[in-house]
């Protein structure tokens, strides 16, 4: 690694804890992952809703659900479940739901599983969120973006045998997606379904919610897998991102492209490569933690408080859990407390520090399992990993291991449970 210059000495733990932020008060704060209880300035008797979720924030569906409750502002609670894909399922949720599916929601006590039945159940209750579900136009929308999903999965997760029928694939998912882009263009404003709230500002409806999940997951996906990127090839789309991208409530629950490129397979059953030059160049970035800029998110953080800055978030999360993530890590405790302290050091200050010999595997280890939203914001954890990986060239070339693609027990959120996500 060339650089001008490296600090040989890491802070020391109480000097980056001088350098954190405090706690939020994730309960009236913008959408976060880690609130357990949201009430948009009403009492707590306002809660009708409970919201079965997964820990990581992973889950299309649970996305789904949760935007429509954050848009509408309904009072709600959060319960978290393991997904399968990375853990064992709680007894206590398949008392309650066997299936063990989430996500489910307690509404007025009453269980109601499935996205699509809870969402409409939420509108019966509470009113639309732009148009009603059952109106003709949204069931043309909600048609077309399981045609959509339909032409992603078998693009993404079924083997090409020949270089035609990947690209008769391609060509197929994006005769879909400039349907899209069509209904897009006929709209008023950037959204499918276009609302105004109280101050006038103008709101992506539920048909923009059903599409946001899969569309945000297809993003990352193809650019890892494929080479393609989604935003540049569908221009309509891209600025549809982009308006979403520009509202808080979106980029609470936004996913970033590792977090996804990693999360897929095992929900998916596999994702297949079309290996070409790039996919490759899209892949190396995503996994380098350097990302892939706007093709990622739009939105950037310009504000001038320290506490918003998002290195700042990074270095609260990991002070939150920092004994746990000492203790899962290849190394052990002793051995990777100070790469750590040296790669916080590097987040902090801009300047890669000397980390301990032999500890490039367990800064590539963290770097790999970073969790978008679940640990931190995804400009939060772009600036972790390239902190990460800065530190782990220091000491050499040598990686952690790799990620599954049939499973993701590497991240079993057990560990984590005693200190709330």
């Amino acid at each position: 690694m060339c650089a001008e210059k490296i600090l040989n000495k890491a802070l020391s733990w109480e000097e980056l804890s001088k350098l954190s932020t405090n706690a939020t008060n994730h309960t009236e704060s913008t959408t976060n992952p880690y609130s357990i209880l949201r009430l948009f300035g009403k009492s707590e008797k306002d809660a009708r809703v409970t919201l079965y979720r997964d820990h990581h924030a992973w889950c299309p569906y649970c996305q789904k659900v949760w935007l429509w409750l954050e848009w509408k502002q309904i009072p709600y609670r959060t319960k978290k479940v393991t997904m399968r894909c990375y853990g064992k399922k709680e007894k206590w949720y398949l008392s309650k739901v066997p299936s063990g599916m989430l996500p489910a929601i307690e509404l007025d006590n009453q269980l109601i599983t499935e996205s699509d039945e809870i969402l409409l159940e939420l509108e019966r209750n509470f009113g639309p969120l732009g148009r009603k579900l059952e109106d003709a136009k949204t069931l043309d929308l909600r048609r077309l973006e399981r045609m959509l999903f339909r032409a992603w999965c078998i693009w993404l997760c079924t083997p090409a045998l020949t270089v035609g029928q990947e690209q008769r694939r391609q060509t197929k998912f994006q005769e879909v997606a400039r349907q899209m882009e069509r209904e897009l263009q006929t709209s008023t404003g950037p959204w499918l379904d276009p609302i105004t709230d109280s101050s006038g500002t103008s709101l992506p409806g539920s048909s923009d919610v059903v599409f946001i999940p899969y569309l945000e997951r297809m993003n990352a996906s193809l650019a890892y897998f494929k080479g393609f990127n989604l935003r540049s090839e569908h221009p309509a789309i891209h600025n549809w991102f982009k308006s979403l991208e520009s509202l808080d409530v979106y980029r609470g629950t936004q996913g970033d492209f590792h977090t996804h490129a990693h999360d897929l397979p095992p929900q998916m059953g596999g994702c297949w490569f079309n290996s070409n030059p790039k996919q490759k160049q899209f892949s190396m970035a995503i996994d380098s933690g350097e990302g892939l800029g706007e093709m990622e998110t739009s939105f950037s953080m310009n504000e001038e408080s320290h506490n918003q800055r998002p290195e700042v978030t990074a270095l609260y999360r990991v002070l939150k859990h920092r004994h746990t993530l000492l203790d899962i890590n290849p190394l052990d405790a002793n051995s990777f407390d100070q790469p750590l302290r040296a790669a916080l050091t590097c987040l902090m200050t801009g300047i890669p520090c000397a980390p301990k010999k032999g500890s490039a595997v367990g800064l590539r280890y963290l770097k790999d399992r970073i969790s978008v939203p679940r640990d931190m914001p995804l400009l939060s954890a772009r600036k972790f990993r390239h902190a990460l990986e800065m530190t782990a060239q220091i000491d050499g070339s040598t990686q952690g291991p790799k990620i599954q693609t049939r499973n993701r027990f590497d991240q079993d959120p057990a560990p984590f449970i005693k200190k709330k996500l």
